[in-house]
């Protein structure tokens, strides 16, 4: 596992480290962010959209009252959002069906996934509020990921 650090200076930073991120997915991978209410998980994802090629006119939201949102792209983005599901709850929504070689699941608020739903090859990303606008972003990939 190789892990970066990277102290995120705005929104716009954040957006642009996971867009170099996603540029280098291949599909069938799982990113799992971690992160208080409102730390950036969302625009995080929104740079993976764009690198994973989402087309503009998809507005990337969090699903948190849909739980999934869909985006075509160069490979489809899955976005999951538990905040709102208990841990017993997680287990029946099926993500298992989600993880496919065209795909890349995101998933907010993954400290609500069972530890045995968490793959071993997972990109695991937390963030955490330093101050107004800056985040520290602790980035786990598995061996087989290139950094950004």
């Amino acid at each position: 596992m190789e892990k970066i650090t990277v102290v995120s200076q705005s929104p716009e930073e954040t957006r642009s480290l996971a867009r170099q991120i996603g540029e280098g997915l291949k599909g069938g991978e799982i990113v799992l962010l971690y992160g208080d209410l409102g730390v950036g998980k969302t625009v995080f994802v929104q740079g993976l959209a764009e690198g994973l090629g989402v087309p503009e006119d998809y507005y990337v939201v969090s699903p948190s009252f849909s739980l999934i949102n869909e985006y075509p792209g160069r490979l489809r983005l899955v976005h999951v959002d538990l905040y709102r599901l208990e841990p017993a709850q997680v287990e029946d929504l099926g993500l298992e069906d989600y993880l496919e070689k065209d795909s890349v699941v995101a998933i907010e608020w993954a400290e609500r996934l069972p530890s045995d739903l968490i793959p071993e090859e997972a990109i695991l990303v937390r963030m955490q509020y330093l101050k107004e606008d800056q985040r520290r972003l602790e980035i786990t990939l598995p061996p087989r990921q290139h950094t950004p």
